[in-house]
């Protein structure tokens, strides 16, 4: 196991997994992971926001694709990831996203560059949250929303049996016939190592952000997190009562 902090060794991981990798996420999450994806595009619709949208961390462009769906065409898209391989594996979705590969922790764009940010399974592959969210904040208008659907450190029984008991045997077992094996040891363990969701939120909150909600997906194995960006006053423009 490599040190998950080793930017190259992570990028080159996932490098090499893109061509496997919806199809494993799918089969892995029992296509659970396309159904809260529209959950989160069904719920910002419903806040009608700009359409300068960012998928970040967007990998093969899921969320994206997602996004549009329900949203339709976004006056601005970007598909950003640091992966080349999983921005390839982008190619010919229905999305009119652009890919470009990019550092999540500092973004080649302009301050408030978007309305909305999607970060979909992305956030526990920073190698510092805090700064990944710092600048998520900054390229967001005020009043715009960050989106991260996540996959958090385990706090009830029912997490803890199925990231420390379930998912060391069986993902990375299910992962090896299809792809690395270290590959998905290492998603487990970015999981076991990342922040719980109630920490996440505070370190939200401290860069600039006010929560929304906290949705848990399957009994809190995965969580929906709205956060709304705040203005330099402390309020949220345009912030639905």
């Amino acid at each position: 196991m490599r040190n998950p902090e080793d930017k190259s060794y992570v990028r080159k991981m996932f490098d090499e997994i893109s061509g496997r990798y919806d199809f494993l996420n799918h089969t892995l999450s029992c296509f659970q992971d396309i159904r809260w994806r529209r959950v989160c595009c069904k719920e910002l619709k419903k806040l009608r926001p700009g359409r300068r949208l960012l998928d970040l961390c967007g990998g093969t462009g899921d969320f994206a694709v997602t996004y549009e769906k329900f949203n339709g065409v976004q006056d601005v898209a970007i598909l950003g990831d640091f992966s080349y391989g999983m921005l390839r594996g982008a190619e010919g979705k229905n999305t009119t996203a652009v890919p470009v590969q990019l550092d999540a922790m500092k973004m080649p764009f302009g301050d408030a560059s978007f309305d909305v940010v999607l970060n979909g399974f992305g956030m526990r592959n920073l190698p510092n949250a805090d700064a990944g969210l710092k600048e998520s904040a900054r390229v967001l208008s005020h009043g715009g929303y960050l989106q991260v659907l996540e996959f958090f450190a385990p706090r009830n029984a029912f997490n803890k049996f199925f990231y420390k008991v379930l998912a060391p045997m069986f993902i990375p077992v299910m992962g090896a016939l299809f792809s690395k094996h270290d590959a998905y040891e290492y998603l487990v363990n970015s999981v076991l190592h990342f922040l719980p969701v109630d920490e996440f939120v505070k370190l939200a909150e401290k860069n600039g952000f006010e929560l929304v909600h906290v949705k848990p997906c399957f009994w809190g194995v995965a969580y929906r997190v709205l956060l709304k960006k705040v203005s330099a006053d402390g309020s949220a423009a345009g912030a639905v009562k």
